[in-house]
């Protein structure tokens, strides 16, 4: 349940004053210094807001005062969500050194709590990769095997809680990028129903997929984060909050639960990856549950269909970014225009041009109704089918990711077989549905593996109730790091 264990079980310390938020933070400020140059899991650490942070903690303990469950605890965010008074840079160029005036709205709310921020984690620029690779400062290294990618987009961050460097963090996922690296990492990576959480702050790739969600060791511990973070936001137009608290809905069974399994999930499927799923399906069997299979063909669409969609959204969001305001500017230029084209050439890199440039292009004249307005239409086709098959099931179960973690400089070497790898994320994001990564096994390399649940939406409380309950049973969890973490 976590190298250091959980976030109930830190929360209990600190209240029973066996360690003080003092010497807690100190402790994982001390592990990000002696692992982090190997891991290059965070891009930015933050020991004065850390340490100030749990000076209050500690006020508050000596006080007498009770804490809120997530009060004192540390933790990191991806580097795309906005930090008041901290360079938040998407590890892009074109934001190196842009300092937000505001906070995201997520932020927002774990400040409130005396969350403690180490830092921020790396990141595929401008969250666009599935290796954590793209990013500026070089990619974050897994620390199950170093010779292997952390996933992305939110690398850094399932890498830093992997290795015991943060309690927990916070991602975003626009199509796999908190749950491919938790399967990756060994960790677990939870993707809320679009709209459950504010985006408010987060950086935008693309708005209709974007979410933002929890990177955790157990799924204790993403729930106690998502309760935090899940409330009505009327700066954020999409976010409608939570239905329900999901804590209190850990303890439920999942027998006479129907566990659905789509054979078009595993087209592709590694064996030893389809295997780990196989027994995890049997731990639900065990449980109680009902095991039912059948087809959903649409998911071979749902490829192309999120990377014409992500990327015509992305074209439009990136188009911010030209050295008039802030960011990035090319030192020598001609006029403004010649200035907003080299200054978007070298700012940006290879991977955020290579989608701007597919996105412009199929919204462009003559090519606009024969791409996005067919792929739009698909989408439509593609919720209907989850519709239909939460009618025959409640849980869809699913690989995270068709193979576990690749080696460095795989991306790099093959980019569209790359985006491949992303089949069993991107339907949730098409569907606006909630998506979680548990570990269930390892593959035969002894990497870990990923099985991913998809719920109806805002079925949060169920989704994680049976994720919770099958990570009980099967008592396999991210527990081994080649780091060594924070010693407490």
């Amino acid at each position: 349940m976590g190298k250091y264990g959980t976030i109930a079980r830190l929360h209990a310390r600190l209240e029973k004053k066996e360690i003080s938020c003092t010497e807690l933070t100190k402790a994982y400020l001390g592990a990000i210094g002696k692992e982090n140059g190997g891991l290059n899991a965070y891009v930015k650490v933050t020991p004065e807001i850390a340490l100030d942070t749990a000076a209050k903690v500690d006020a508050k303990l000596a006080a007498g005062e009770s804490l809120s469950p997530l009060e004192g605890i540390p933790m990191t965010l991806k580097d795309n969500i906005s930090t008041k008074g901290v360079e938040t840079t998407c590890c892009s160029r074109m934001l190196r050194g842009y300092v937000p005036v505001y906070d995201a709205t997520v932020w927002k709310a774990l400040k409130a709590q005396n969350a403690v921020l180490l830092g921020k984690t790396n990141m595929d620029e401008f969250a666009m990769g599935s290796s954590c690779e793209t990013s500026c400062f070089g990619g974050a290294k897994n620390p199950r095997d170093r010779s292997r990618v952390a996933g992305g987009s939110s690398g850094g961050a399932a890498a830093a809680v992997s290795a015991g460097l943060a309690a927990y963090a916070l991602g975003s996922d626009t199509g796999g990028s908190i749950r491919q690296p938790a399967s990756f990492c060994g960790v677990v990576g939870f993707k809320p129903t679009y709209g459950a959480v504010s985006r408010y702050g987060l950086i935008a790739y693309a708005s209709s997929f974007d979410q933002i969600g929890p990177i955790a060791p157990s799924v204790e511990d993403a729930a106690f984060v998502y309760d935090a973070i899940s409330a009505y936001d009327s700066m954020d137009s999409t976010c409608s909050g939570s239905r329900e608290p999901v804590c209190s809905a850990l303890g439920n069974g999942v027998r006479g639960k129907r566990i659905g399994v789509a054979k078009d999930f595993f087209d592709g499927v590694r064996p030893d990856v389809a295997k780990a799923l196989a027994d995890a399906a049997d731990v639900f069997r065990a449980l109680g549950a009902q095991i039912v299979e059948f087809s959903l063909p649409p998911v071979k669409y749902c490829v192309p269909v999120y990377y014409i969609l992500a990327c015509a959204e992305a074209s439009s969001n990136l188009g911010r970014y030209d050295g008039i305001r802030y960011g990035y500017r090319t030192e020598h230029y001609a006029d403004r225009n010649d200035m907003v084209c080299k200054t978007r050439s070298e700012g940006f890199g290879a991977e955020v041009k290579r989608r701007i440039l597919l996105g412009t292009y199929v919204l462009s004249a003559g090519y606009y109704d024969a791409y996005y307005k067919k792929a739009q239409s698909l989408r439509g086709a593609i919720v209907r089918s989850f519709d239909a098959a939460f009618r025959k099931c409640d849980v869809i179960l699913a690989p995270t990711v068709p193979t576990t973690a690749f080696p460095e400089h795989y991306a790099a070497k093959d980019p569209v077989e790359t985006y491949l790898t992303d089949i069993c994320t991107v339907p949730a994001n098409i569907a606006g549905l909630p998506g979680i990564s548990v570990p269930c096994g390892r593959g035969g390399d002894g990497m870990p593996v990923g099985m991913q649940l998809i719920g109806p939406k805002f079925s949060e409380a169920a989704l994680l109730c049976a994720a919770n309950q099958y990570e009980l049973a099967a008592r396999e969890t991210a527990t081994g790091a080649t780091g060594t973490g924070v010693g407490l």
